[in-house]
């Protein structure tokens, strides 16, 4: 109990100034450091008052990329109100739960308190769950389940696999976690190989099966409405095979432009791969054998294999988003390995140096990554408000209900009731078809935002410019160009263009954006 208080006030520390210096740039407004943010709470309140599952309240679209967090703040949204800061509230109460079961977690390794604070706090600032509470995502909870269904589990292993109570935790937070990242299946996958490999292929099944089988269920719901399988998130930014040939060349193309050559993979992965390959190398030197190594090592042989599957079919940002639950697993399983060195201070012994050489750099990437995602939170922060709030405030006051064309669709569907067509073709299974090609966007795909955008009256867009591609449509005319001033730690654009469409509401449109009270860090250039 001691080291939960201990690590819940240094967390709460920690989120204070995060909240304090956020707020100080966005004119005490609180701000959620991406947009995506803004997409759940939009899906959750449409649910909630209207029924559909979309970013509007007109249409289906299978946008979000975490049905349970949606449906949790759907749920929210229900009992509680439209209240935008639901997502902060739920994910501080959830980092609260990560902390209390890392605290149980490591305490069955950990005698003294003061190595449990240091296990758990390491753990909490490497996976950078600080700012994940602020990116308002569902982030947050995928490492909470991940650290329960890591805890069920060795609590399950350490008994011989006979603690049916834990072995159901595990299997249940297996069921959970497909729904909540569908990127979980990597670790699905990586599990019931492992199994395999130890020949115990009930488990194996069990992993798939209860891994599996809701995602199914969702996918089955999700292709009635729209034709496919997962959400445009999913199939539009993740990685494809297509049925040409060259399959070699495709998996070698993957391998390299997605983790060779993939700067991202090497800061997340480096040093967990490397820290596993030496306790690895540890018990293959001591003459153990296939199954005894793989039985000792399954958790951190699960994860290297998970990390290599998560780089070649997701992705890796500088937000460490994606892989959370990857790093999260990887503390867990490094940590109580360590517990000798720690606690017997044998940092110099020979046997010792090359991996206390390894945790040293460790601490050291752990400070670049504080500086670097505090940077990214405060920043990020004031460049949502500045952009996509204000473009959101602009629309609520003079097109409420219009439609529109935009690519970050969060905030300007959550804080209006526009109809939105979005080019980007997230919240618009229309745009699909053309962002599933491999030629992407071309002289096809500007003929259809014409004569779609035409046929169907839209009056304007809020749009970058740049990600069109020099496929603007000619109907569209430019009505402004809104700049923020600054760094820019997350935006697409540091600027972005409003168009007008209907060429009726064009010097209207353009008075409007003049007379707009726009924030002060926003430079408005009117385009005759």
């Amino acid at each position: 109990m001691k080291s939960f208080l201990i690590t819940t006030v240094l967390f709460l520390g920690v989120g204070m100034v995060y909240l304090f210096l956020m707020m100080s740039g966005t004119e005490n407004y609180f701000t959620y450091i991406l947009d995506d943010a803004y997409i759940h709470l939009a899906i959750a309140k449409n649910f909630a008052f209207h029924g559909v599952w979309g970013v509007t309240q007109y249409s289906f679209s299978s946008t979000s990329s975490s049905p349970v967090f949606t449906v949790i703040l759907s749920s929210l949204i229900y009992v509680f109100g439209d209240h935008e800061l639901l997502p902060l509230l739920f994910n501080t109460v959830t980092a609260f739960f990560i902390i209390f079961f890392l605290n149980k977690y490591f305490s069955d390794y950990f005698n003294e308190a003061r190595s449990v604070i240091a296990a758990v706090f390491f753990t909490v600032l490497f996976t950078s769950v600080p700012m994940l509470v602020f990116s308002g995502m569902e982030h947050v909870l995928q490492a909470m389940v991940i650290v329960v269904n890591v805890l069920c589990f060795e609590r399950w292993k350490e008994s011989e696999y006979k603690d049916n109570y834990c072995s159901g935790w595990f299997y249940s937070s297996l069921a959970l976690l497909g729904l909540i990242r569908f990127d979980s299946m990597f670790y699905f996958l990586a599990l019931a190989l492992v199994f395999i490999l130890l020949r115990r292929f009930t488990y194996a099944a069990g992993v798939l099966i209860c891994g599996f089988i809701p995602i199914l269920i969702f996918g089955y719901f999700t292709h009635q409405e729209t034709g496919y399988f997962f959400p445009n998130s999913v199939i539009i930014k993740g990685s494809r095979f297509d049925l040409s040939g060259n399959y070699f060349m495709q998996v070698a193309g993957l391998l390299y432009h997605k983790i060779l050559d993939n700067r991202n993979f090497y800061f997340a992965g480096t040093l967990p791969l490397l820290i596993s390959a030496v306790l690895i190398a540890k018990d293959i030197k001591k003459g153990l054998g296939f199954q005894q190594i793989l039985s000792r090592n399954l958790l951190l042989i699960v994860w290297c294999i998970t990390l290599f599957l998560h780089g070649a079919f997701s992705k890796f940002t500088k937000l460490y988003r994606y892989e959370v639950y990857i790093l999260t697993g990887f503390a867990m399983a490094v940590i109580p390995k360590l517990k000798s060195v720690y606690e017997h201070k044998s940092y110099l012994l020979k046997e010792n140096k090359g991996i206390s050489v390894l945790i040293f750099l460790s601490f050291v990437l752990l400070m670049v990554k504080v500086g670097f995602t505090s940077y990214l939170t405060v920043v990020g922060s004031r460049n949502v408000y500045e952009q996509q709030i204000q473009s959101a405030r602009f629309l609520k006051k003079y097109y409420p209900d219009a439609k529109v064309v935009a690519n970050d669709i969060g905030a300007i569907c959550y804080f209006t009731d526009i109809h939105l067509l979005d080019f980007e073709g997230l919240g618009s299974k229309e745009v699909v078809p053309f962002r599933m090609r491999p030629v992407g966007i071309d002289d096809q795909f500007e003929r259809f935002l014409k004569s779609y955008t035409i046929q169907n009256g839209y009056q304007l867009a809020i749009a970058y410019e740049e990600w069109l591609q020099g496929h603007t449509p000619e109907n569209w005319k430019k009505v402004a160009v809104l700049t923020v001033s600054g760094s820019n730690a997350l935006l697409g654009e540091d600027h972005l263009y409003i168009y007008s469409i209907d060429p009726r509401i064009h010097n209207t449109l353009r008075e409007q954006v003049k007379n707009f009270n726009w924030n002060k860090n926003i430079t408005v250039k009117i385009i005759d």
